[in-house]
């Protein structure tokens, strides 16, 4: 085992409930990162191959019905499908309604945008969390830090004498903790600025389609 595992080990040890709390929290942080950060590589890298199959098979369809059956087979990260289901869906609004209100076109625009922002809530899933983590855990490595110091100066000091080891021992064994905060904040920083540029592409791709969407079926006079 190299020295920064013996010394993570050895303050671990050495600690209190604070510092093993402190622990706690950057190994629940570091693991919680890991899981958004394979989860969302898989399901975005699923997404964008979704995305050019589904859209290539809707617009050499001969037809909406077509269309709709062919995203249901090419879809599976459900992208573009419910965007097409909210336009056709139009149909079914409640007249004598505020959704039936309106110029038609409008209708279109809001029911597109609506499920447009739902998918892309979807995808945005735990960017939030890569973005916490990342931002914070070097702070609570820090905690664990000054708290270490802190309870080896009032070692030192109940001790009543002072010699250069009593204070480097612990101390170096406490930096450790702020290593550990860097080790699990540069991936989740790395990774929420790799995931978000995934996303703004699939973001641009969708946000186009819905606008060509909107103009095939204003043009096939749904509006």
């Amino acid at each position: 085992m190299d020295n920064a595992g013996q010394g993570l080990l050895q303050t671990l040890a050495q600690a209190d409930a604070l510092g093993r709390t402190v622990a706690l929290l950057l190994l629940t942080m570091s693991v919680a990162s890991w899981v958004v950060i394979l989860w969302k590589g898989w399901l975005l890298r699923r997404a964008a191959r979704d995305l050019g199959l589904s859209t290539a098979a809707f617009w050499q369809a001969a037809d909406l019905d077509d269309a709709q059956r062919r995203l249901v087979t090419f879809d599976a990260q459900q992208l573009v499908l419910p965007l097409l289901q909210a336009a056709l869906g139009l149909a079914n609004a409640l007249p004598h309604t505020l959704a039936a209100a309106g110029d038609r076109s409008q209708q279109l625009t809001r029911v597109l945008r609506d499920a447009l922002h739902r998918v892309l809530h979807r995808l945005q899933f735990g960017q939030v969390l890569l973005a916490t983590v990342g931002s914070t855990a070097p702070f609570v490595g820090l905690l664990g830090t000054v708290w270490g110091i802190y309870n080896a100066l009032a070692g030192i000091g109940l001790d009543g004498g002072f010699r250069i080891e009593q204070v480097s021992g612990p101390v170096g064994e406490s930096l450790v903790m702020t290593a550990a905060g860097l080790v699990v904040a540069i991936p989740a920083v790395l990774a929420y600025n790799v995931l978000g540029r995934q996303i703004s592409r699939i973001e641009a791709d969708l946000e186009g389609f819905a606008r060509d969407l909107r103009e095939l079926l204003v043009h096939r006079g749904l509006e």
